[in-house]
């Protein structure tokens, strides 16, 4: 199946904006979840875990810092991979002006869900544009 950018929704939030490609709710037969992920230039996404699924990041462009099940954080870059066991906990910082660009997957898919009662979400429908704004 062929998912174009324009196709899907953007979830934006505080920190950044995710789109869904692949997820099991929205394409039959999947079993895993990828998304592309941007985190703003001097944002992050709060400490958390995915008990039911384990996650790996893929750092397409940008720097940042990330912290893995308590670990000492640690420089990501483009090109960099991380690998987030099941049920660890784990955030993501971009320590930079420029927007850092992640491909995420979660493996059983899925845990993307657990977004969506986020209390600063904002769903922009397919084909809009997500206007990012500083606080």
């Amino acid at each position: 199946m062929h998912v174009s950018p324009d196709s899907v929704p953007t979830m934006a939030f505080d920190w950044g904006s995710i789109k869904w490609f692949v997820t099991p709710s929205a394409i039959p037969g999947a079993g895993s979840s990828l998304g592309e992920v941007i985190v703003n230039p001097g944002k992050g996404h709060a400490r958390h875990n995915h008990p039911g699924a384990e996650e790996v990041i893929y750092v397409i462009s940008g720097e940042g810092e990330q912290m893995v099940d308590d670990g000492e954080p640690f420089a990501i870059k483009e090109g960099d991979s991380v690998h987030i066991p099941m049920g660890a906990y784990h955030s993501t910082f971009n320590t930079t002006w420029r927007p850092l660009r992640l491909i995420v997957t979660y493996t059983p898919g899925g845990e993307e869900k657990a977004l969506e009662g986020a209390p600063d979400l904002c769903l922009h429908e397919p084909g809009t544009v997500a206007e990012w704004r500083q606080a």
